[in-house]
């Protein structure tokens, strides 16, 4: 069980430390703060390096050092501590690091499931001791997690980064391609470098993005990292103003040449200033604006005839590097590369993804149904579709936009990061507001202007039905058009990270996706170790029986039977346990994130640890209270807000019987 002990920082906070069971020889994960600022670090040797500390300058205006502890730390897991830390406490906003994002790698080593379970128990803390604010499910799903320079790195991620921090200490103009599939973390890498080349001094180097609404959003989160500014987030056609030591461009393939774009005059005035005609392009701009030009490709995200080709970026003459571990999509490589086959019509055998909820759906309102389900549960859950519908509510908010059977659907109502917006739960995103972010459920429909030839066994698509037109305006070759209303789906199928529903307009190629997925939803029967009780398959999930409320404030009676079983995450339960779900009422415990009506995940456990959250039975009434032992005397301890609520102290256990333990609470 991990502790946390605070102690001043200073000299004589260092004899304090030397005197602490934990101070030398046993690895420790440490907070140095001020309530402002604060500093994350991992040492065997916590008495000798905070003597360290207080002889750096920049550590010296901090005031307070929180020194966690564990038992069963190994340096393995300080490590990832220590990176998980700084990775969350940047996310959730209340302190500005010290810390530089060099070195934080990931590490792999033994049990690290378990470690990681400990790190939930580590942020509750945190959040009680009022050094975290944030929840970390709301922390993950921030802009800001997602896109920080301080994530962790994978191994060809920091591969990569060292050897272009390499390359850029040369005088050599050169340009780089990173190739990189959905989910590999080019955003991640592009903002890790420019964080990088701030921390060594480096100036005049920008982060280019060529889509609006990334733009915004990055640009926010550059408002929000020392060190950098919003000024360093440009457009394509920015880079017109001055001269550049480096540029990192994020989704090259969105960059434009001259063909099918809004605004010709405003384009060819920036060829003009760059003495070039009307063959230019921003690629081009980009290329004589910068020593080093670092792009980020994926040929099989194109969707349009403006954007830049393969062929125009190899002109260049790039060193090429190649990104290939998964970080978005839980389903893994196995995944994207059945959606690639499957969109290629060359997939041949049934996928059965355990790790990752993927259905195809015969009624689209159910499929509607469950993806607001998700986004109760998960957050961050849409609907997008491919360009087969006008948008018709631009100009008449009252007018649906996709009208199937009796489901009515509008558009996006907002262009600029319409994936964090107030309604976006009830409207279909295209594919211009979701390219580059991500997202945990994607509800994904797939339009008339795509079917399936039985006989020929191919993806057909009909132009007259793709209503984007710049999309297919001037595309006079089928296959090329075929190309980018193939890419758009495939963009759309990987935004899910937890878990993809598709709904298929073409009844051959509903049939076709079916027929290469081992269940679709409705179809096929589950059985779990918790119930006997058959109910429909999800993948990834696994059925927990709900019971009647339990008080977390005034005791309520609790032996009810089962309501109804409750799809629950498999990541968040152990093999050989057994689980269940409740009903909370009462505020006794809401500073640990337990309100009033919350679903809340437990395992049968008869003997807690000092400090669970535990389901108890007193009698015939149960309650959620934290565990604590002084003496012979069980207390049970709430974390209310409301004084009104007193420990509750029992002198044998034959009074109080624990039935379980608390996971976490599920949102709905």
């Amino acid at each position: 069980m991990s502790e946390i002990v605070k102690f001043p920082f200073s000299s004589s906070g260092v004899e304090k430390i030397r005197n602490y069971k934990y101070g030398s020889d046993w690895p420790v994960v440490y907070l140095i703060e001020n309530g402002k600022e604060l500093y994350v670090g991992e040492t065997i040797r916590a008495y000798a390096r905070t003597k360290q500390h207080l002889e750096n300058g920049a550590r010296k205006q901090l005031k307070t050092i929180h020194v966690i502890s564990d038992d069963e730390f190994n340096k393995s897991a300080t490590l990832d501590t220590e990176s998980s830390l700084i990775e969350y406490l940047v996310a959730d906003g209340k302190y500005i690091l010290q810390n530089g994002n060099g070195g934080l790698q990931n590490h792999d080593y033994f049990d690290r499931e378990r470690y990681r379970g400990k790190f939930e128990l580590l942020w509750k803390k945190l959040q009680e001791l009022k050094i975290a604010r944030n929840d970390l499910l709301q922390i993950r799903n921030s802009d800001l997690f997602k896109y920080s320079p301080y994530k962790t790195l994978t191994d060809d991620q920091y591969l990569i980064a060292s050897k272009l921090l390499e390359y850029f200490r040369g005088d050599k103009r050169q340009s780089y391609i990173i190739h990189g599939g959905p989910g590999t973390g080019k955003t991640i890498l592009a903002t890790y470098l420019v964080k990088q080349l701030v921390q060594e001094g480096r100036k005049d180097i920008a982060l280019v993005i060529a889509m609006v609404s990334l733009r915004k959003t990055l640009k926010k989160v550059f408002r929000s990292i020392p060190g950098l500014s919003p000024n360093m987030v440009i457009g394509p056609n920015e880079v017109a103003n001055q001269k550049y030591d480096i540029l990192i461009v994020d989704e090259t393939h969105r960059l434009h040449q001259r063909r099918n774009i809004p605004n010709y005059g405003t384009f060819d005035t920036t060829n003009k200033s760059f003495g070039l005609g009307n063959e230019g392009t921003e690629l081009d701009w980009i290329l004589k604006s910068a020593s080093h030009v670092v792009l980020f490709y994926d040929e099989r995200q194109s969707v349009r005839p403006s954007d830049i080709s393969m062929r125009k970026v190899l002109e260049s003459n790039p060193i090429s590097f190649e990104l290939k571990t998964q970080m978005r999509v839980r389903g893994g490589r196995e995944y994207l590369d059945f959606i690639d086959h499957l969109m290629e019509s060359k997939v041949s055998t049934r996928a059965d993804f355990s790790e990752y909820d993927f259905k195809v759906y015969s009624d689209l309102g159910q499929m509607v149904i469950d993806i607001k389900k998700q986004e109760k549960i998960h957050t961050l859950s849409r609907l997008v579709a491919g360009y087969a519908w006008k948008w018709v509510s631009r100009n008449d908010v009252k007018v649906p936009d996709i009208v199937i059977g009796d489901i009515k659907l509008f558009w996006n109502s907002k262009i600029h990061d319409w994936v964090n917006s107030p309604n976006a739960i009830n409207e279909v995103g295209c594919i211009h507001t979701i390219q580059g972010y991500d997202l945990n459920y994607a509800g994904v429909i797939i339009g008339p202007e795509m079917s399936y030839d039985p006989i020929s066994k191919k993806i057909v698509v009909d132009k007259t039905k793709y209503l984007d037109s710049n999309g297919h305006r001037g595309v006079d070759d089928p296959e090329e058009l075929k190309r980018y209303v193939i890419n758009i789906y495939k963009t759309l199928l990987t935004r899910g990270i937890l878990g993809t529903y598709v709904y298929i307009t073409d009844d051959n190629l509903r049939d076709y996706f079916k027929e290469h997925v081992s269940l679709s939803a409705g179809e096929g029967v589950l059985k779990d170790n918790n119930t006997s009780i058959e109910s429909p398959y999800v993948s990834g999930f696994i059925n927990v029986p709900l019971f009647d409320s339990v008080g977390c404030g005034e005791l309520m009676f609790a032996d009810s039977t089962v309501q109804e079983m409750i799809p629950v995450k498999s990541e968040l339960m152990s093999k050989g346990s057994k689980y269940f779900v409740l009903r909370t009422s009462g505020d006794s415990m809401n500073q640990v994130g337990i309100n009033d009506g919350d679903l809340v995940l437990c395992r049968k456990n008869y003997h807690p640890e000092e400090g669970n959250n535990v389901v108890a039975l007193i009698g015939d009434d149960a309650t959620i209270k934290e565990y604590r032992r002084e003496g012979g005397v069980v207390v049970l301890k709430p974390r209310s807000s409301n004084s009104k609520h007193k420990p509750l102290k029992f002198t044998s256990n034959e009074e109080v019987g624990v039935q379980g333990v608390v996971v976490c609470v599920i949102k709905e």
